[in-house]
């Protein structure tokens, strides 16, 4: 018997760039300092948020 296949879902979170509004998986737009802190940057825009605090710093 057929089963139907179940969509394909990427398991990693999507963030939308608040410059252009086009998504993004986490990796291809933040990356994360030493210091606990986050970089956003939108590969599409160019729009780049730096210092952003996490709840760990």
């Amino acid at each position: 018997m057929f089963e139907p296949k179940a969509p394909d879902v990427s398991s990693e979170p999507i963030v939308e760039c608040p410059g252009c509004q086009r998504r993004h998986t986490f990796n291809q737009v933040l990356t994360a300092q030493s210091n606990q802190n986050v970089i956003f940057n939108c590969p599409d825009c160019g729009y780049e948020r730096k210092n952003i605090h996490t709840s760990k710093g």
